[in-house]
């Protein structure tokens, strides 16, 4: 089953713009790449149409007037475009330093500056890629609001590799927890930790919010024994996005793993509201795997 839900070569791709959670997808994703063994992708995107907001003012003027006011339109344009691409680099390559000061040994590190839309960009760069590793918000929105930026909702539903949501300061995971449900998506989420080695030898809990644990939960907790891992099991009632919130305040988790939104409607509404709960409420990376 690992060889199919795997991918045990690629790269892991950072998508970074200018917002506070920036230093946190860098650290992240070179943890995740010195972990994995992988070379990193250090990407910003550039909005394709960052350089062309100028309001077109020229309908009453004169043709010489207008031609004039257009051909300044444009010049600015171009400057916003130019001063975007200078701005864009200087952050890849401070991410970069970045990266290098904060884990040893040498890594394989390749900045990308791409014109685009995030999900649009990334879903191109999919065949590539092992691991995403996403801010939870953008430079756009409030950072204290309580909703996710737009643009990771969108990647998460439209990817099908796994999707690390930074946290906004980056601490080296010792302990990490499984949300687990009994369904397929979970199941899966299992036997993708137990074959990867990104969490191998951190300490490992499995969650089960419910009056008892759900079928399969036995099995699981026995596979991530064989690959090595020593799981401890816990259930309790409540709500879901509750009971995960407090107990990864309560045990000191450092990551969670849960998995990510479905792509049927149906599966959107089910899985779809815990997961944007869980998101909006924990300060800790989470790991969402299909």
């Amino acid at each position: 089953m690992s060889g199919s839900l795997i991918h045990h070569d690629g790269r892991v791709l950072a998508a970074l713009d200018a917002s506070p959670y920036a230093y946190g997808v860098a650290t992240c994703a070179g943890w995740a790449a010195s972990r994995l063994g992988a070379p990193l992708d250090l990407l910003h995107v550039l909005d394709r149409d960052a350089g062309a907001r100028s309001s077109d003012l020229s309908g009453n003027l004169v043709l010489g007037d207008r031609e004039q006011l257009l051909e300044t339109l444009t010049g600015l344009d171009a400057e916003r475009a130019q001063v975007a691409r200078i701005r864009g680099r200087e952050l890849l390559d401070l991410a970069a330093d970045q990266v290098r000061g904060q884990f040893d040994g040498p890594m394989d590190i390749e900045a990308r500056l791409r014109h685009g839309s995030l999900p649009e960009t990334l879903l191109d760069l999919e065949p590539q890629v092992r691991l995403f590793v996403l801010g939870k918000r953008g430079e756009h929105a409030d950072v204290d609001a309580a909703h996710l930026g737009g643009a990771l909702e969108r990647v998460v539903r439209a990817v099908h590799r796994p999707v690390l949501v930074a946290s906004r300061a980056f601490v080296d995971p010792k302990h990490f927890l499984i949300a687990f449900d009994g369904s397929d998506t979970t199941r899966k989420c299992i036997e993708m930790v137990a074959a990867s080695p990104l969490l191998r030898g951190l300490r490992c809990s499995v969650l089960a919010v419910g009056d008892a644990a759900p079928e399969g939960m036995e099995a699981s907790i026995a596979r991530l024994r064989d690959a090595g891992f020593d799981p401890e099991p816990l259930v309790q009632p409540g709500a879901p996005e509750t009971v995960i919130t407090a107990t990864v305040a309560a045990r000191s988790v450092d990551l969670l793993v849960m998995g990510a939104y479905g792509h049927s409607r149906i599966r959107q509404l089910i899985v779809g509201s815990t997961t944007t709960q869980v998101l909006r409420s924990c300060t800790i990376p989470v790991l969402l795997l299909r």
